[in-house]
């Protein structure tokens, strides 16, 4: 292992243990920033931290798909097939959150042809679309909500993790949405979880109806 992937290995432990709190410490006040060691801003000046560049861009994204109130769903992007052939439930058994933690599940080069969607409605209507992934981020920019002087300093100025763009089918309704991790400066609260010091916010970009 050379180098450079021993300071970002090291870089990852330290970030991840100067987050840790110890159950017997009172919760620090909300938007505190971090205070950094010698060694964590030694290990920072080494990997060549800069202001992210803006706006931000992604040159690969995750895809996903999930299905709620159809009969059959089938998604195909990148010589892949998604969703499902049996009746799936309605979005409502999940309840208000049955979006949160939602992932993409496969890696893509920007970017493969169009999505093909067919899928059948429990009216027993069948349904087909081609959902143009190219020409909706055809600017490869990030839609997210954090604001430039909120976002932390990145090695190289650039963001490491991938964009996840999702697609829903949802009875009669399909939505893209784009998910990104945006690192901060300073930890924010976030109802019923611990501190955090970045936002994952699931943005809805585009709304089709059939």
């Amino acid at each position: 292992m050379n180098m450079k992937w021993n300071l970002f290995a090291i870089a990852a432990s330290l970030g991840l243990a100067a987050c840790t709190q110890s159950p017997t410490h009172a919760a620090a006040p909300a938007e505190q920033e971090p205070v950094m060691s010698p060694q964590q801003a030694a290990i920072k000046a080494q990997m060549n931290y800069q202001p992210v560049e803006w706006p931000l861009r992604f040159e690969r994204h995750n895809f996903g798909v999930r299905c709620y109130d159809t009969l059959s769903c089938s998604v195909w992007y990148g010589g892949m097939e998604r969703g499902n052939h049996d009746a799936a439930p309605p979005s409502s058994k999940y309840g208000a959150g049955y979006l949160d933690n939602w992932n993409g599940s496969q890696i893509f080069d920007n970017f493969p042809p169009p999505a093909e969607v067919k899928w059948q409605t429990k009216d027993g209507q069948w349904h087909q679309a081609e959902i143009d992934i190219g020409e909706i981020f055809r600017d490869q920019m990030v839609r997210h909500n954090v604001p430039r002087e909120e976002v932390a300093d990145q090695p190289e100025g650039k963001i490491g993790s991938v964009a996840n763009i999702l697609l829903e089918v949802n009875d009669h309704t399909i939505r893209v949405y784009m998910r990104q991790r945006i690192p901060l400066k300073k930890q924010v609260p976030i109802a019923g979880q611990l501190r955090h010091d970045r936002r994952y916010d699931l943005i809805l970009v585009k709304t089709y109806t059939y």
